[in-house]
């Protein structure tokens, strides 16, 4: 079973990188991040009161995870489009469990807590990016 998925929140732990081996061909890249979805009322006195928010595991399968898992941190406000997924599986005791994991289309990072933004050009086919100072 999957949805559309369209919601902004918060990463709640540092990306986690994997690679899979995918035969002769290139390997299959994830980037996983954890996310927590807020859902913020405001209230009379100007504030918001979070109602309803949760945590998701958002991944993205992509040949530039890699690159990526550098970008995004722990506390970067994000908009993600995609779709929920069901995820069924058993635990160590083999009990079922079921989750619902977000498998991301695009992810755009929100200008909110950000000290700053550097651009770089684009590396020539072949070359390195520099690394960030």
């Amino acid at each position: 079973m999957s949805t559309h998925f369209y919601g902004e929140g918060n990463i709640g732990s540092a990306p986690e990188y994997r690679e899979f081996a995918n035969g002769n061909d290139q390997p299959n890249r994830l980037l996983r991040l954890n996310v927590y979805f807020d859902n913020p009322i405001p209230k009379r006195d100007g504030s918001y009161e979070d109602r309803g928010g949760f945590w998701a595991p958002v991944e993205i399968w992509h040949r530039d995870a890699e690159q990526w898992a550098g970008l995004y941190q722990k506390g970067m406000r994000v908009l993600i489009e995609g779709r929920a997924v069901r995820d069924e599986w058993e635990d160590a005791d083999e009990n079922e469990r079921v989750t619902f994991k977000i498998e991301a289309r695009r992810v755009g990072i929100l200008p909110f807590r950000l000290a700053s933004v550097t651009l770089s050009e684009k590396p020539a086919s072949g070359e390195q990016a520099p690394a960030p100072v």
